[in-house]
């Protein structure tokens, strides 16, 4: 049945234990109490040890008890980037009992608005420089508690952030929380695998963006899927890995969750678009694990300053969230001295399902072997097993998958297949070694920059648009963000919108990524006999 089993390394097990930690919040302790004087997070040219961090997320966890009655299953948004309070606040959140909903602190109003009511989070935990976009709907959401970090947060570093939004009356300061919390008592919570642990919002293919649950076990689960899969990648209190994948997305967060479990060193990017800073900071780091998507390996191979950094000890660059483009692995290669290995998975299943094992040195274009205790199977159109060699959507089945969508009964049941497997809506062929490779996708999601988005949200954003009759959108290939938005456009009759107007107006309600890069004015759409716009034949213009 898993015929990737025989090209398995000899030093990979078939099977892990989804139940090594209770809970991530007990991982965590164990670290914390075993490497205590280690360097945990480096930013801004400093770092802070295991030790502080657990005294400092157990006076967040405190202060969320005391000071606020978190209890237990409550959910907690965290807005924020990569800096040093993002990991403090999360593991205060999950130690005192909460959920953590992850949201994307480029979020426009309309955005966080949706997640912040689909979630129920009647608290969150802020960067300053987001607050704009909080003012603008908190009103409108269930939100009573606001908590805003800046930038030296956790660190007592006196770094300048943006001033929170004058909107906002009865914010508490992130190093306020620190300072009340650590004279607060702190009361453990019995946690389980059960129990919530994060909420990734995915993209929704008919309406807005869906909350993928995720529990303890499904996290647990997946960081002993990778440290068991790539052992020499994963070596106890040595390795350094970049995280320059923002925090709030499963593939940056799982990963650092899996070298936390060991007690390395994680050196945090706030901002990896400020190719200098990124450089001063890795320059000298020692970083022996580089994950990151295609578009930033790409433009970090082409930049004249990555010659002066350290590459001695890097041992493994991975590449996910989109398909690792060949020339980009070569030109890696050319200047640290090996490919970028691939994986793949989905927020839905924690994420990862397969990566390329740690020793294959060549590029192969396909996204790995299954990891350990995973199952999957790829179906054809009338949901039968396809052939070795054939195409199949591919489904999945783990300890690593969620439980479902939050509060979408019919959502989930449309996710998964009657025994069980989720359905990813990627579509897939095996080859006899067992390596799969992505070959087209079922839904009509497009992928920019690694992230994931829905025609169906912008189409409903552009329509919002005076003068716009309707529209269909589709991803074109881009050489630097791998697919980018096109939108085709029919007008009302006399109206005069301009693709000014449109990108204008995309850009005020969502994320950068999101909005279209091309609109194209047209007098019909495509269309099947039901009236469906064939987003296809758009495609193959």
């Amino acid at each position: 049945m898993k015929h990737w089993l025989k090209t398995y390394d000899e030093d990979v097990p078939e099977e892990i234990d989804p139940h090594a930690y209770p809970s991530i919040v007990a991982m965590f302790e164990d670290a914390a109490a075993k490497y205590k004087d280690n360097a945990a997070y480096e930013c801004f040219g400093t770092s802070i040890t295991y030790g502080a961090v657990e005294e400092q997320s157990r006076a967040v966890a405190a202060y969320l008890q005391n000071e606020l009655g978190v209890k237990k299953g409550d959910r907690i948004a965290l807005m924020a980037p990569n800096i040093f309070a993002f990991p403090v606040a999360m593991l205060g959140i999950l130690r005192a009992g909460a959920c953590q909903v992850n949201v994307n602190p480029l979020y426009t109003p309309r955005e966080l608005e949706h997640q912040l009511n689909d979630s129920g989070a009647e608290t969150i935990i802020i960067f300053s420089g987001c607050t704009q976009a909080l003012a603008e709907i908190i009103g409108n959401t269930s939100v009573s508690k606001v908590i805003t970090v800046d930038l030296g947060d956790a660190a007592n570093l006196p770094i300048p952030s943006p001033p929170v939004d004058d909107r906002l009356q009865g914010t508490t300061a992130f190093s306020d929380v620190l300072t009340a919390g650590a004279g607060m008592q702190y009361t453990p919570v019995d946690l389980n695998g059960d129990d919530l642990l994060f909420f990734q919002y995915t993209g929704g293919t008919t309406g807005p963006s869906k909350g993928a649950v995720l529990n303890h076990r499904n996290v647990v689960a997946n960081l002993e899927q990778y440290k068991a899969f790539l052992p020499k990648a994963c070596v106890e209190a040595e390795e350094v890995m970049l995280v320059a994948l923002p925090l709030y997305h499963i593939f940056g967060l799982t990963l650092s969750l899996a070298y936390l479990s060991l007690g390395c060193r994680m050196v945090l990017i706030p901002n990896p678009r400020d190719p200098d800073a990124f450089i001063a900071a890795i320059k000298d780091a020692g970083i022996t694990i580089f994950p990151a998507v295609n578009t930033l390996f790409a433009g970090l191979a082409m930049h004249p300053g990555m010659k002066e950094v350290d590459f001695s000890r890097l041992k493994l660059s991975i590449g996910g969230g989109a398909a690792v483009i060949e020339t980009v692995s070569h030109n890696w290669k050319n200047l640290t001295g090996q490919h970028i290995t691939e994986g793949y998975g989905l927020s839905e299943t924690s994420p990862l399902l397969t990566i390329v094992p740690f020793d294959v040195e060549d590029f192969t274009g396909s996204c790995g072997l299954p990891v350990s205790s995973t199952h999957i199977k790829l179906l054809d159109d009338n949901d039968n097993p396809a052939p070795i060699g054939e195409r199949g959507e591919i489904c999945a089945a783990g300890p690593q998958v969620m439980s479902g969508y939050w509060n979408k009964p019919d959502a989930n049941d449309s996710a998964f297949t009657a025994d069980g497997y989720f359905r990813t809506g990627d579509i897939g062929v095996f080859d006899e070694d067992g390596y799969l490779r992505i070959v087209d996708r079922k839904k009509d999601m497009i992928i920019v920059s690694g992230f994931n988005v829905f025609p169906n949200e912008i189409e409903a954003v552009v329509t919002e648009v005076d003068g716009v009759a309707e529209c269909a959108c589709i991803g074109v290939p881009d050489e630097k963000t791998g697919e980018s938005i096109s939108v085709f456009i029919v007008r009302k009759p006399g109206a005069e919108v301009t693709s000014d107007a449109v990108i204008s107006h995309c850009r005020n309600e969502m994320t950068a990524y999101k909005t279209p890069r091309k609109v194209t004015f047209v007098d019909e759409l495509p269309k099947s006999s039901v009236g469906k716009i064939l987003r296809r034949e758009l495609r193959d213009a």
